[in-house]
């Protein structure tokens, strides 16, 4: 199996974007399963699975989209956007880090997070041993598709907001969003630069949703399962209908996700520039809420390296 190269190498390389239009904010996220909500979405044991099997998806697969991006690093000659790779490296090499220690807690609550990003670095090592490093490149453009308008919706809503009940929880989905959207365009503009083919662009996407939702459906069940609750049909039906029902959350994405079929989309045509300024200030501004931790977690790392 193809081996990923170290996520230490990511974030050392990803450094290097820190002067870029999409800065890497170190943050040194610490989370305790002693203060941290177990149920830290609506007090709800099916949504908070939900959104820890996703987070479970993120030091795996962000390191998949870093190396499918790499791959075709020496093919971009623009500065702007060569700046714009290396910032991408350096976030996604963050919320790697970041995730990680919240999968952590994850495992403390006696969710098998650990276990499931394992699985999932095996399964993602053989897409990368089987399939063409385009398809490779494709299937990222697909995925930062879902995460960008996953998180412009949580930026967007504040209702959505407000079921985060724990704080440092939502302060990390938070800048997650912040930054997904700052980098949508990325890799996307890498494969315009390489490729452009829409057919495989388009074509990409359906086997990769199809993989997305097979893999987050075993997570969730894996989860449940760990939590004693896999058959408690009413709370998992309600669940299920907030995610996917009528007025559901991925319902509501639809329009936005099927955009992805225009051949001539772009993913700058979901204009979040003034929702992004908003959420920079309220984040990183000067009375921001994580303003003085990326301060202490960036003299930490100054410190570090000296």
């Amino acid at each position: 199996m193809q081996q990923y190269q170290s996520r230490s190498a990511e974030r050392t390389e990803g450094a290097a974007g820190r002067h870029s239009e999409h800065p890497p904010r170190r943050l040194d996220f610490q989370f305790d399963d002693k203060t941290t909500a177990r149920y830290f979405y609506d007090n709800d044991p099916f949504l908070s699975a939900f959104w820890l099997s996703l987070s479970a998806l993120f030091p795996e697969g962000e390191a998949f989209f870093v190396d499918s991006v790499r791959h075709y690093r020496k093919e971009v000659t623009d500065a702007k956007l060569k700046a714009q790779v290396a910032g991408f490296i350096g976030q996604e090499a963050m919320h790697s880090k970041e995730h990680e220690a919240w999968n952590e807690m994850g495992v403390k609550f006696g969710y098998p997070t650990d276990k499931l990003d394992k699985s999932l670095g095996k399964l993602l090592g053989l897409v990368q041993k089987r399939t063409p490093k385009i398809f490779q490149l494709a299937a990222t453009v697909c995925l930062e598709h879902y995460t960008a308008i996953i998180a412009e919706q949580l930026l967007r809503e504040p209702e959505h907001q407000a079921r985060i009940l724990d704080d440092a929880t939502a302060k990390l989905w938070l800048w997650h969003a912040l930054e997904e959207n700052e980098h949508k365009t990325v890799a996307y503009d890498v494969y315009e630069k390489v490729s452009g083919s829409y057919a495989i662009r388009a074509g990409a996407m359906i086997p990769t949703t199809v993989l997305f939702f097979a893999v987050l459906g075993v997570f969730q069940a894996r989860m449940l399962a760990s939590d004693g609750r896999l058959l408690n049909l009413k709370n998992n039906w309600n669940g299920m209908k907030f995610l996917f029902g009528r007025k559901g959350l991925f319902t509501k994405l639809a329009p936005q996700y099927l955009d992805f079929f225009k051949r001539d989309f772009h993913p700058s045509q979901h204009d979040t520039d003034a929702l992004l300024d908003e959420w920079r200030e309220k984040l990183f501004g000067a009375e921001g809420l994580l303003t003085e931790q990326h301060a202490q977690a960036s003299q930490r790392k100054g410190k570090k390296t000296h």
